[in-house]
């Protein structure tokens, strides 16, 4: 990873504490502003003539957690049966694999960073309230406070936020970027005509 990608801003911010997150995150922080070079990559992108949006897909929960999911329901029965064959918060996934395919047709490089840090933050929000829904029913199979499944569930929505956070920038050439529906693209390089 190139240290002018996005990405690697992101994974700095990601191992930072607390009092140095404001590098981050700022108005004017570092991986802030790397990824509105990214974002103004993908709308140059989007502007080149002939380039079309593909249709919608979705794996579920991005990085192979469904499909480890279905895996280990496959291969451990009472955890199917406590859990099902998919992870509980993968609607949350498709909501925000749905704003991700088209970027939510931002038309500025300001407009895409704030739409993906809405869209991230409305992924860790829908995970929670999955982990409030089931709360009674976890607590008293697993003989656990409430409160513990309430932490459990923040912390998988945390590490959720945070990998989106790090692993959804926009032209990273990853399956599951920011503006996934759209051609790939890179912010290290000029866009060229097809």
């Amino acid at each position: 990873m190139h240290p002018r990608e996005p990405g690697f801003a992101l994974l700095v911010c990601g191992l930072l504490t607390a009092p140095a997150a404001g590098w981050c995150e700022s108005p004017d922080g570092f991986a802030r502003r790397l990824e509105l070079h990214a974002q103004q990559a993908l709308l140059d992108r989007r502007a080149v003539e002939g380039t079309v949006l593909a249709p919608f897909v979705t794996d579920g929960c991005s990085g192979g957690l469904s499909d480890a999911w279905r895996m280990i329901s496959a291969q451990f029965p009472d955890f199917a049966a406590a859990h099902d064959d998919t992870p509980p918060w993968e609607a949350c996934c498709v909501i925000h694999d749905r704003v991700y395919h088209d970027a939510t047709g931002s038309d500025t490089a300001e407009q895409g960073y704030a739409a993906r840090l809405r869209a991230d933050a409305a992924l860790r929000s829908c995970v929670e309230r999955t982990g409030a829904a089931r709360r009674a029913q976890l607590a008293d199979r697993y003989d656990m406070s409430e409160d513990s499944i309430t932490e459990a569930y923040a912390a998988i929505a945390q590490g959720m936020y945070l990998a989106v956070r790090l692993g959804g920038v926009p032209c990273s050439g990853l399956p599951w970027r920011w503006g996934f529906g759209w051609p790939d693209c890179s912010p290290l390089a000029p866009v060229t005509q097809p």
